[in-house]
């Protein structure tokens, strides 16, 4: 709708995950660089958590992207299920013919067991990952870490990534799931863009699509931090709403009391009011404490 009035090629916006747009801030680099490296060593563990929206989707592929041809992965993005469903379904990933009356935990794994050995002797490696992991069930959890029990002198037959939310964390520090917590060789928790990372986020995106970030005021910018708190999906959407406003009131720059309107009928005025009182308030206690400071120096002197 607002295309063609602000000058872009495409939706610079949208939340659909589109490479072209793929932004890699400092913070997504380092978690790149924390899976890349724990994959080349010898554990079978490797794990990404981070907020809903901050990006983890955005690292995962481009570590897929990264890994050699001679790699066969297997996805699992829809962690909700048994043992023996999940075991199922790495066998499809895996195009591993099964016999359906045949399904037990025993032949499901024989199966995966085998194909492991005979990928390490073509030369393939064998990577599992795992998206919204933290709904994974502690028994289906130790279900991977035996698969994972496969292994030659130097390295494991099977490198599992598992991603999610901050809550996976949590799950693994059960007394059960002990030993797992053990094999994980790199972990990163992803937090959300800093206020630099944001006006780069979002002039990036609008570069991509042929605009220019003065489309948004320079004070948009400094309350599109605060009222987004930096987390990426959370600002394609309050972009996409305040673009589109600015088109039907026909103003050529999103102007700071636009951006808060699109994100009032977001996130909802509540949400927003506390965002933004959140900073005054800390404003006011760093001004009050510098006043204090400021007041027994003097009375020192």
């Amino acid at each position: 709708m607002f295309l063609q009035y602000f000058g872009l090629t495409d939706n610079p916006f949208s939340i659909a995950p589109n490479p072209d747009y793929l932004y890699m801030s400092p913070r997504h680099k380092e978690a790149l660089a924390h899976l890349t490296f724990g994959l080349r060593e010898s554990g079978g563990f490797v794990m990404l958590t981070g907020e809903v929206g901050t990006g983890k989707t955005t690292v995962s592929r481009k570590l897929l992207q990264q890994l050699p041809d001679s790699t066969q992965v297997a996805m699992i993005l829809n962690p909700t299920l048994s043992a023996i469903e999940l075991l199922a379904t790495v066998c499809d990933e895996l195009n591993i013919e099964t016999d359906p009356n045949q399904a037990s935990l025993k032949y499901f794994t024989d199966k995966i067991l085998r194909k492991l050995a005979d990928n390490h002797n073509a030369g393939k490696n064998t990577v599992l990952m795992v998206d919204e992991a933290q709904h994974l069930l502690p028994e289906v959890l130790e279900q991977l870490r035996l698969l994972t029990n496969l292994e030659t002198n130097r390295e494991k037959l099977l490198k599992v990534v598992l991603i999610g939310q901050p809550e996976l964390q949590q799950l693994l520090k059960r007394n059960e799931l002990r030993q797992l917590a053990q094999r994980i060789t790199a972990r990163y928790h992803l937090l959300p863009l800093n206020a630099d990372e944001v006006k780069a986020y979002v002039n990036h995106r609008l570069n991509v699509a042929n605009g220019d970030v003065s489309v948004f005021s320079p004070a948009t910018v400094r309350v599109m931090y605060r009222v987004t708190a930096g987390i990426p999906r959370v600002i394609n959407l309050l972009c996409d709403r305040a673009l589109t406003l600015a088109f039907t009131q026909q103003k050529p720059v999103v102007k700071k009391h636009i951006f808060l309107a699109a994100a009032e009928q977001i996130l909802g005025e509540d949400v927003v009011q506390q965002r933004l009182r959140s900073r005054q308030t800390l404003i006011y206690a760093g001004i009050f404490c510098t006043a204090m400071v400021g007041g027994y120096l003097w009375g020192m002197a």
